[in-house]
């Protein structure tokens, strides 16, 4: 088999493969016209969806950042087993499905979980409400974000921390004057792969916090609920989240750019 017959064969593969990512896209904006769209904008439960996925994730993306950067930092430094065993059960979210997160989250919070019995003692009903769904989307997006902020951390030069120390600079003024800066590009792609995944967070949260119209149901859960009897509303719904979606790669790729342009 001559190699330029496997080129070919190769690149009808790769515009195959091409071709089914980007018609499902192209058929969803063909489809739809200004008018249907703003028909499915004013449909009751988008609204109430928005406002309340703004919230959930914009509480989410504050949690993930606030726990992780320091985690990632960690395992960026790590050289140990415990090191390895703490990094394969962060990303183990990424590889299992939604809905095991999901009734993972609930035997765990839920009021007949493992520490359902222990929240209700202290006034605390967790499933179901707005903070299971911010609870859910930690759970899915954190990952994302812890692993590229520790590869981040684990690009800079070990040098330039080791020389900060000598100079009298505290493990915590290293981490924030030297680390943080200089990391801060692998960071802010890591936060936006977290919102985008907390986004358009699915099955966890309808297993751990139910679809429950202005109490629980994201933009996800409306566009499962639109699509039962306005087709409408869930095309414009999905367009809205294709909307953010190419907004944040777009966002990405000028911090890519401005990254890689600038002097080192």
């Amino acid at each position: 088999m001559s190699s330029k017959w496997l080129m070919g064969l190769g690149s009808a593969l790769g515009a195959a493969l091409l071709l089914f990512l980007a018609l499902p896209v192209f058929a969803l904006l063909v489809t739809s016209s200004p008018d249907k769209l703003l028909a499915g904008v004013r449909h009751p439960v988008t609204l109430p969806a928005l406002i309340l996925s703004v919230a959930t994730t914009s509480a989410a993306l504050g949690l993930t950042v606030l726990g992780g950067t320091p985690l990632a930092f960690w395992l960026s430094r790590g050289r140990g087993g415990w090191a390895r065993a703490v990094e394969v059960l962060v990303q183990l979210p990424m590889v299992i499905p939604p809905a095991v997160a999901g009734i993972a989250l609930l035997l765990c919070f839920g009021r007949r979980g493992v520490f359902g019995p222990l929240l209700e003692g202290a006034g605390l009903s967790v499933a179901f409400s707005a903070a299971a769904v911010v609870m859910a989307q930690v759970f899915v997006g954190a990952p994302f974000y812890v692993q590229a902020a520790a590869a981040a951390f684990a690009s800079l030069d070990a040098q330039l921390l080791a020389v900060a120390r000598t100079l009298g600079a505290s493990p915590a003024r290293v981490f924030f004057r030297v680390a943080l800066p200089l990391a801060r590009d692998g960071l802010i792609a890591g936060a936006a792969m977290a919102w985008a995944r907390a986004l358009g967070e699915f099955g966890a949260t309808l297993m751990f916090a139910g679809n429950l119209p202005g109490r629980t149901q994201t933009l996800p859960l409306a566009i499962y609920t639109a699509l039962e009897s306005d087709l409408r509303a869930a095309q414009a719904l999905s367009l809205l989240l294709v909307v953010f979606a190419f907004a944040l790669l777009v966002i990405l790729r000028a911090q890519k750019t401005r990254s890689s342009e600038r002097p080192r």
